[in-house]
């Protein structure tokens, strides 16, 4: 009698997320634009981006008083939202993907809440009476802080127009929350100071002050003398502090816990106007709005940024080599990723996804390519 064949094995099991994860420092080098999405106009440029909490959306405020709206997931542009009479800029997600914050431009200093579903506000944030330059939200729940050219920070909550607390400080023009939303941070240009608060205690002083005046570069002659920051930003492991700045000296990565300097990042050209645009310290600022032209990795390891002069993104690697270059502590960047389709002016990691955006007179984004290798500078 004939023996029948044994059956065939089963399947495979379908791959699972793990499967797909890609570590950061395996794919950092290889990032190439894939997607470009030109403006309504060319002379019209992207002021601020953001992506939601899962990833897959991301916003452009933009100086034509619109707002973009495309996934990140399927590379496409989903709709224009309108803001002509407010104008926009600092366009943030709220933890709900279907309502934005953002800064309105013209006719007054309100902040408003509008749902990106029917395009109508759900709240209007009154208050400040001067340029708002920064927005930070809780990564916890739906707190949020706005910094404006009135001298106060204030603390907002999504379910009520009135402020929680306001902080009267000099020229606070840039904040950030840790990781944990216990601890945010204030930066304050003309007192080269930055102010750390906790959140359970913000009506009462600072619990840390860095002083930030030793890692100024001195002002060129007839030259501002307030320094250029343009952005501050956690790690997302809480241990370092960025300052993104517009200095030729670099941007300031910082210990989170004590202030120290870590290192300078050097762009690896001198900044050129036209690439990067002013800090909100700048008043009148003859270039664009901007919210920095950096971002750091998901990991905490990799800083992505403008090179200054051209193009092309450049990567520091904070664990990399410091090396002592005069009085001054020294990261390099370690490779550029090549661009020939738009500059960076402003910049923003997915924290989802091995992915960033840049923008500037168009929206690009960026995916990692197998066929391609590091770009040494």
């Amino acid at each position: 009698m004939a023996q029948g064949l044994s059956p065939p094995p089963p399947p495979p099991p379908p791959p699972t997320d793990n499967d797909k994860t890609q570590k950061t420092s395996d794919i950092i080098g290889t990032l190439r634009p894939t997607k470009l999405f030109k403006l309504s106009k060319p002379d019209t440029y992207v002021t601020s981006l953001d992506f939601d909490d899962e990833g897959i959306l991301l916003i452009a405020a933009c100086s034509d008083s619109s707002l973009q709206l495309y996934s990140a997931r399927d590379g496409t542009h989903r709709k224009t939202l309108l803001s002509q009479k407010y104008g926009c800029h600092l366009a943030r997600f709220s933890h709900h993907s279907d309502g934005v914050i953002y800064a309105s431009t013209k006719v007054d200093d309100t902040l408003r809440y509008l749902s990106t579903h029917d395009n109508s506000y759900i709240r209007y944030f009154k208050g400040h009476s001067g340029t708002v330059t920064d927005i930070a939200l809780s990564p916890r729940d739906d707190t949020f802080l706005s910094c404006a050219a009135d001298n106060t920070v204030r603390l907002w909550n999504l379910k009520s127009q009135y402020a929680q607390a306001r902080l009267n400080l000099s020229t606070p023009y840039l904040a950030a929350y840790d990781p944990s939303a216990t601890v945010f941070a204030v930066a304050s240009a003309s007192t080269s100071s930055i102010l750390l608060y906790d959140v359970r205690n913000y009506d009462k002083a600072p619990f840390a002050t860095f002083d930030m005046r030793q890692y100024d570069p001195p002002p060129a002659p007839g030259g501002n003398s307030i320094p250029e920051w343009t952005k501050l930003e956690f790690s997302n492991d809480g241990k370092s502090l960025l300052v993104t700045t517009n200095h030729v000296q670099g941007h300031l990565l910082l210990d989170a816990f004590n202030g120290e300097l870590k290192a300078h990042l050097p762009r690896p050209y001198q900044p050129t106007w036209g690439i990067l645009r002013s800090a909100p310290s700048i008043t009148p600022s003859k270039s664009p709005l901007g919210q920095g032209d950096t971002s750091i990795s998901p990991d905490g390891r990799y800083v992505v940024g403008s090179s200054g002069a051209d193009r092309d993104a450049v990567v520091w690697d904070t664990q990399g080599r410091v090396s002592k270059e005069g009085e001054r502590k020294v990261i390099r960047p370690m490779c550029s990723l090549p661009c020939d389709r738009g500059k960076g002016a402003v910049t923003l990691w997915n924290h989802r996804y091995n992915m960033m955006a840049t923008a500037d007179t168009e929206v690009i984004m960026w995916l990692p390519d197998e066929h391609v290798g590091m770009k040494p500078l």
